[in-house]
């Protein structure tokens, strides 16, 4: 494969909301430049990167995909990127190992929650951006509208370089302000080029003094020119563009449809043109091992460090690792030091890859993006480099799960495989989490949002044949009491022969929220000998496992052990556990007990218009809103919510803030169920219970 000079080589990512047309995208560019012998579509199912069933089932991108194509004799490295918040942690992959970015907004919807989410991002990460306006040949787009859109939501001034020729139906095709020169799109791409409509030439010229203006503030000198009213020759347009993108001070905007294939030339023109090379971006930081901040510079002299930034599970394949070079090289059949887990990596062939499609290549230098095929201990946001001289690379935070479901395999055959294909999609998705409940004894998958947790099961069945059915987690809900009271419990059986006898007297006293259990021995005079008292608590014990409302675990409590009788021939350790459970019981009864309920703790950030909305909520769902702190773009509101009242929380926060809204919990403490509630929950508890019988 050929092999490119740095400064001809772009890592691009492409990112938006989920919609705007960032597969179709990517394929209109890999088509245009003969990459692809046809016009890969999202609708049809025929992406070439949009490979997976689930992918193609939901028409939308769930993972992110690499391609690469050569435009003007460069070469350039795409990551398209889901746009579904339940996929983010996809796109901050992406945005660690790219130089630039192209924003996509839409020309009909303008600018959504999760573009301005990704904006802040890239503003974040020092990364260079090109704005695309797509979709200006569907019903209702206007050009106008989502400039001023871009103005508002991104609080930037957007400076188109092409200007749309018509709009909805009668988009026709683009022209370039710098170059004043018009551009007439056919099929497939092709273009003719001709004269400025007459009825636009005011409007395009409108346009183009903004950009103009927009390039003179950029340097005193060009200003003054600007001022005196003399022209500004087109090369030093470019450069200033350029200069204006890699600094920041300019965002410019290109006007197409991805779908029809106008502008998008343009487009991969402004990518090589304006959008910084490997050498061109800031050095990569990481610490040694020995915990000292250590960089590496753009440069193939330079010690080689590599960044897994994706891991590919293929049920034929194997594992794919996805990386990164940052500096110096790799070659294939070599070994590298995967200095996150302190081991050494052999490595075989490197190759670039368009979806699922690999192309050798040997070596990979800095700058390119590169697999290999199953890497031994390494996963996503691990660091390869020399031994010699290791760097680690920090990984990006992984988001925690915000909802849980119980999953049950429908068959045998199905238990015995889920593991096991769990943990190849978990290798390959991080966010997603499985365990075991100890309490409710329910398997819980935990991913980041509804269709994340439903994507799974769907990979689960399509990829790997294991079908599980999901239900709703059951509240892991307890109880307590909240008044001494005493009881006895006393077990006689007798039989022909040797009979069992067992009598304890207990008294049970509630305790604090979090203080647990204690047990106490008060028995004087030998009513009951030394070695059954462990009996009566191995009873008491075994009977807080199920309490006497719902049968939920009892907890806060004080059990007291202060009389009872034994019998020398026909008491026994069993006959003491079973009075020990039976004092418990009937105890429990006599002392007002109570149901509890898991709260958890949460911080829910909201954009500004919606924070109303969101505190209204909270209150809505029983929560008690504790602070509320500005963030930039909007607020973080801390509260308290019963768990119960937030086991669909996710999607309903997405709905209220348009999909602008995110949340972190981790639980605090139990507390009381009102008893209107405590009602209908032992009701329900009854019915399972007999439905079980």
């Amino acid at each position: 494969m050929k092999e490119y000079r740095r400064e001809n080589v772009r890592n691009v990512a492409v990112i938006a909301h989920h919609g705007a047309g960032k597969t179709s995208l990517s394929e209109a560019m890999l088509y245009l430049s003969n990459t692809t012998e046809k016009l890969g579509k999202v609708d049809d199912g025929s992406s070439v990167l949009d490979y997976e069933a689930e992918e193609k089932k939901r028409k939308m991108s769930i993972n992110l995909h690499i391609a690469f194509y050569e435009w003007n004799d460069h070469l350039v490295n795409l990551v398209d990127t889901p746009g579904f918040a339940n996929f983010l942690v996809e796109t901050e992959s992406a945005l660690k190992v790219v130089d630039g970015a192209i924003v996509i907004v839409s020309a009909v919807t303008g600018v959504k929650g999760q573009t301005e989410k990704f904006w802040q991002m890239t503003a974040d990460l020092g990364i260079p951006r090109l704005l695309f306006m797509n979709k200006l040949d569907r019903e209702r787009a206007n050009f106008e509208n989502a400039i001023a859109d871009i103005e508002k939501d991104l609080e930037i001034k957007p400076v188109p370089l092409t200007f749309p020729i018509g709009e909805e139906e009668s988009f026709k095709g683009v022209v370039d302000l710098i170059e004043m020169k018009a551009y007439f799109y056919e099929e497939n791409g092709k273009y003719k080029e001709g004269n400025i409509p007459g009825d636009l030439e005011k409007t395009v010229n409108s346009w183009r003094e903004r950009l103009i203006e927009s390039i003179a503030e950029m340097d005193d000198e060009l200003l003054e020119k600007y001022l005196n009213g003399e022209p500004i020759e087109n090369d030093v347009l470019y450069k200033m563009v350029r200069e204006g993108v890699l600094s920041s001070k300019l965002v410019p905007v290109l006007v197409g449809s991805a779908v029809k294939q106008i502008g998008v030339n343009f487009l991969m023109d402004a990518i090589y043109r304006y959008l910084p090379s490997p050498l061109e971006r800031t050095p990569v930081n990481g610490q040694n091992l020995k915990g000292e901040v250590v960089e590496r510079q753009p440069k193939l002299e330079e010690s080689t460090s590599a960044f897994v930034f994706k891991t590919i599970s293929d049920p034929y394949a194997g594992k794919i690792s996805v990386f990164r070079v940052f500096s110096g090289s790799i070659k294939a059949d070599s070994t590298v030091y995967n200095s996150s887990k302190k081991s050494r990596e052999k490595v075989g062939q490197l190759s670039r890859i368009i979806g699922k499609r690999q192309f050798p290549i040997n070596p990979a230098l800095f700058g390119d993006i590169v697999t290999v095929n199953k890497l031994k201990d390494s996963q996503t946001g691990d660091t390869l480099s020399e031994e010699s001289n290791p760097i680690v690379i920090p990984a990006i935070n992984i988001p925690q799960a915000v909802m849980s479901y119980a999953i049950q395999p429908k068959t045998r055959s199905d238990e015995d495989k889920l593991m096991t294909s769990l943990n190849r999609i978990i290798e390959e998705d991080p966010t997603i989490q499985f365990r075991r409940d100890e309490e409710t004894k329910d398997f819980l998958l935990s991913g980041t949002g509804q269709v994340h947790i439903e994507v799974t099961v769907d990979k689960l069945k399509n990829t790997y044949g294991v079908n599980v059915e999901l239900k709703t987690p059951k509240v892991p809900y307890k109880e307590t009491i909240k008044r001494t009271a005493k009881a006895e419990g006393k077990y006689i059986k007798q039989t022909g022969g040797r009979g069992q006898y067992g009598d304890a007297w207990l008294e049970i006293e509630p305790l604090r929220t979090g203080e647990g259990y204690h047990f106490v021995d008060k028995i004087v005079g030998g009513v009951i000998p030394k070695n059954f008292i462990p009996s009566v608590e191995k009873g008491v014990k075994e009977a807080m496992k199920k309490g006497v409302l719902a049968g939920y675990p009892v907890v806060d409590i004080k059990v007291t052990l202060f009389d009872g009788k034994y019998h020398p021939v026909d008491s026994s350790d069993i006959a003491f556990q079973i009075a020990g459970s039976m004092g418990f019981k009937k105890a429990i009864e006599a002392a007002q007990p109570v149901l509890l309920e898991p709260v958890m703790s949460m911080e829910i950030f909201t954009p500004e218009d919606c924070l109303g909305d969101v505190i209204g909520d909270v209150n809505a769902r029983r929560g008690k809103v504790s602070g509320v702190e500005p963030q930039a773009g909007g607020h973080i509101v801390k509260a308290l919510l019963p768990m119960a009242e937030i086991l669909t929380y996710a999607p309903e926060l997405r709905s209220l803030t348009s999909g602008r809204g995110m949340f972190t919990m981790e639980f605090s403490h139990y507390e009381e169920v009102p008893s209107h509630l405590a009602a209908k929950i032992i009701e329900e508890s009854v019915k399972e219970k007999e439905a079980e019988a």
